[in-house]
């Protein structure tokens, strides 16, 4: 028997009964997201991301400036959990279709990582983490960075 799971790409994903009452928490987010990324299909359409900077669909933001967006997930795997975004993707889908063009806006968006993780009071450590591709748990074509703090983190990830 399966039952719909709701993720935090907003997509639907299907896990069975028994993984939803059985497993941890933290493993029916992980298996989530993994079927949510295999699920996705990169495409021209606007994603979750495009309709929360164009206020379409609401977000609690923590950092916004002319070129960057950054707002606190909806399902975070962290006490502190922020994405942090370029307002014009530009071909950025992922990490993986950077060019030379791109430069400025991928320093960009590592300087605000460090200056929202100052602002969450994070001077003990934190992770950034950018997902890429199916394999790498891409959910939404959009490149983003995953702030994630306020605990201590574990090696290896993933």
């Amino acid at each position: 028997m399966s039952e719909p799971l709701k993720t935090s790409s907003g997509r639907l994903g299907v896990l069975t009964s028994h993984l939803l009452t059985a497993a941890p928490l933290s493993l029916r987010a992980m298996a989530s997201e993994k079927e949510a990324a295999l699920a996705a299909v990169p495409s021209d359409s606007p994603t979750i991301f495009d309709k929360i900077i164009n206020k379409e669909i609401p977000s609690t933001v923590v950092y916004e400036d002319e070129k960057v967006l950054a707002f606190r997930d909806i399902s975070p795997q962290a006490p502190v959990h922020i994405l942090i975004i370029p307002k014009v993707k530009d071909g950025l889908t992922g990490i993986s279709k950077a060019e030379e063009r791109h430069y400025e806006i991928l320093g960009r968006l590592l300087h605000t990582a460090k200056l929202v993780a100052e602002q969450e009071g994070l001077q003990d450590g934190y992770r950034l983490v950018i997902n890429d591709g199916p394999k790498g748990c891409q959910s939404v074509y959009h490149l983003h960075i995953h702030l994630l703090g306020g605990r201590q983190m574990n090696w290896p990830a993933g």
